[in-house]
């Protein structure tokens, strides 16, 4: 069982994401993703980890399920599915209301904000985002 902290990151649908068929381009998700997962970090990290290290994304997989327009209301439900040194894998849904717009599955690299190195997560640290069962 997961035991991962949910974390919920509203999303504003701008002029600027909507593409000549009228609903959201596809490049607007992976931003919306890369905002979500950046601001999952932020909910949870201290302020010092936030300082020292950067993620990174290396991996995404998306699966629209549904168009999101413009003035939707999209929440992005974003759980951290687990960490391996210094990668961290996630999966993003974005709803609108009960409607799944997409899934994402991602996966990311922690670096060293200072030498943007790979920065493996402390043990202390991994457990603020996926306390102990």
């Amino acid at each position: 069982m997961n035991t991962a902290q949910p974390f919920a990151y509203a999303i504003t649908v701008d002029p600027a994401d909507i593409d000549f068929m009228g609903h959201v381009n596809n490049a607007s998700y992976l931003k919306w993703v890369q905002d979500a997962v950046v601001g999952h970090w932020k909910a949870f990290a201290p302020a010092q980890a936030v300082a020292d290290l950067v993620w990174v994304a290396t991996n995404h997989n998306i699966t629209y399920r549904r168009p999101t327009f413009l003035n939707d209301q999209v929440i992005a439900h974003v759980i951290l599915e687990r960490v391996h040194g210094a990668r961290a894998f996630y999966e993003t849904v974005l709803k609108r209301g009960e409607d799944v717009l997409a899934e994402v599955k991602s996966s990311w690299c922690c670096l060293d904000a200072a030498t943007l190195r790979p920065a493996r997560l402390a043990r202390e640290l991994v457990e603020r985002f996926l306390p102990a069962e």
